[in-house]
């Protein structure tokens, strides 16, 4: 009998509408649709303006968890609502640009009491698309106890406790783990009330240290290298850490980045 072939585990960054760069992370590092499975750590959306071709890239993975970034949640509420959140300003240009672009429509703004409102109608989003959204994952930790997040979470209280937003915006985990490990401490003495083997995060792009390449603090990667700026896309096989990156992201749309 033919053994079914047991597939790899990768985790990737923030992608921000970086279609190009997705691509070269899933051909360099061979990346297989059907066998492996990839934990997409948020922020599909918003820089780049290839944000609808981000999200049929990821419809073809066979074995993808979507876990929810702060703009993926500007993106939903958009997709609830219409409106465009205010703080969709960062960012969002590149999205909206994007799927304007697949319906056929031409950019027009105006502000309104819910945020702003533009020619982009949250009917023109492919139901696929409003599906990817609708159901991106707070959190996953998978069998080995290794924990998948946006942001982090407040380390003082239980994992599940958490309010929802801090999923997607905690920042104070990572640079806590930052100042214990420069400090000398050990994992064992970070204090958290939930543990877990491993943790790995986006949101912070590790360029604010000078570096496009992933960052370890205590057990906490961190695959936010900078692609909704000027760094690279990331993606890791979580069981051997060995790590695939995308050219740098602005060489591939011509210094066209969000900021």
């Amino acid at each position: 009998m033919k053994r079914k072939k047991i597939g790899r585990t990768f985790v990737m960054g923030d992608i921000h509408g970086a279609w190009k760069a997705l691509k070269q992370c899933l051909e360099r590092s061979e990346f297989n649709y059907e066998a492996d499975t990839l934990v997409q750590l948020g922020d599909i959306v918003d820089g780049y303006d290839e944000s609808f071709e981000c999200v049929e890239e990821l419809l073809k993975v066979k074995n993808l968890v979507a876990i929810r970034g702060n703009h993926d949640d500007w993106f939903e509420t958009f997709l609830q609502s219409g409106f465009h959140p205010g703080q969709w300003n960062f960012g969002g240009k590149g999205t909206i640009m994007s799927y304007l672009k697949h319906a056929g429509k031409e950019i027009v703004c105006f502000p309104s009491s819910g945020g702003y409102k533009t020619s982009l109608n949250a009917s023109d989003i492919p139901d696929s698309h409003r599906k990817l959204f609708f159901n991106q994952s707070l959190y996953f930790i998978d069998d080995k106890y290794r924990c998948f997040v946006h942001g982090g979470f407040d380390r003082n209280i239980p994992f599940g406790n958490q309010e929802l937003g801090r999923y997607f915006w905690d920042r104070e985990l990572w640079l806590g783990a930052m100042n214990h490990a420069a400090e000398g401490g050990m994992v064992r003495n970070f204090e958290m009330e939930t543990r877990f083997r491993e943790i790995y995060i986006g949101h912070t792009p590790t360029t604010n240290w000078n570096t496009d390449k992933p960052m370890t603090a205590l057990n906490i990667t961190n695959l936010d290298t900078g692609a909704g700026h000027k760094g690279r896309l990331t993606i890791m096989d979580v069981d051997s850490k060995e790590y695939w990156q995308s050219d740098p992201v602005p060489s591939l749309y011509n210094e066209n980045f969000r900021h």
